[in-house]
């Protein structure tokens, strides 16, 4: 096949917060790049991850849940701009949901959607979770009159199940021409940024539902060489009270969260990691426009 017969583009992954987007792309990455937790608003920034296949290159675009704003914050609102930027940018839109679950949430998005004018494909994400399978088909069929979806895909992005089709088939609907980005290129994500991310990932994990949204992550010292790559970050809190229960007694909590967290990259750069954390509070952190700066959370990233 020659490069003018590949096909290529970039595909936004979109839907509710919790839904399995990060999950589906580290799935046809076949490796970590995203963070994971099982609570909403994991993700904060756009993410691209490169999938090359024979037939072509799809650009994924990971993006933030898409949540309602009533009331929100500054940084629920630059959220919500990155993931409806990645739709503008984007030759296919994955609008994922969760099978068995639509409602006020999905139209919503859906409109958004409608209002961009991209083909949209629809992923059924969990389907290894349905209590009984016979309860798919009416499902989709029931979805299926919502709008002209390009195609619908039940999937599990934990599992694989489909995930190899849903690649194939999604190429079929990008433009004809060569790659976008080198064939051994994973990400325009920097290590760097890649290394806060892994660390708020801990948090999220290992902290009850107040912390982890409170939270946010800087890299105050990176350093790499062949063998060694020495990190050291500061965690951002807004109250005292969560500086506490982040550290927890002795540091325990810290130590425990510092450890996961450089394995994690330990596994990913196949280097030796040193990683020191710090927290800090500084209040108010998620109305500050120069802070959500600092965290390229005030634009489409």
């Amino acid at each position: 096949m020659t490069d003018m017969a590949r096909r290529g583009g970039s595909v936004a992954i979109v839907g509710r917060p919790n839904v399995g987007k990060s999950t589906l792309l580290n799935r046809l990455l076949g490796q970590k790049l995203s963070i994971t937790a099982d609570k909403p608003q994991t993700t904060r920034h756009r993410i691209l991850g490169v999938v090359e296949q024979p037939g072509g290159q799809l650009a994924l675009l990971d993006t933030p849940g898409i949540h309602r704003m009533r009331g929100a914050r500054a940084l629920n609102h630059a959220l919500n701009r990155a993931a409806l930027g990645a739709v503008i940018e984007a030759d296919v839109v994955w609008f994922m949901i969760a099978a068995g679950q639509w409602d006020e949430a999905e139209d919503r998005i859906l409109a958004s959607l409608v209002r961009e004018a991209r083909p949209v494909m629809l992923l059924v994400n969990k389907i290894d979770r349905l209590k009984r399978r016979e309860d798919l088909l009416p499902f989709l069929q029931s979805i299926a009159v919502k709008y002209e979806f390009v195609e619908i895909f039940p999937i599990s992005a934990l599992k694989g199940d489909n995930a190899q089709r849903l690649v194939e088939h999604t190429l079929a609907h990008l433009p004809e021409g060569g790659a976008r980005y080198p064939q051994d290129q994973l990400t325009d994500r920097s290590l760097r940024f890649i290394s806060a991310e892994f660390i708020r990932e801990q948090i999220m994990r290992s902290l009850g539902e107040e912390v982890p949204y409170a939270a946010a992550v800087t890299i105050e010292q990176f350093e790499e060489s062949p063998t060694l790559v020495r990190i050291i970050a500061t965690v951002w809190v807004e109250r005292d009270g969560q500086k506490a229960i982040l550290i927890g007694k002795g540091g325990t909590r810290l130590k425990t969260i510092g450890s996961a967290a450089r394995q994690s990259l330990e596994a990913l750069v196949e280097r030796k990691v040193f990683l020191q954390l710090w927290v800090k509070v500084r209040a108010g952190w998620q109305d500050d426009p120069r802070f959500l700066h600092s965290l390229e959370l005030d634009d489409l990233k």
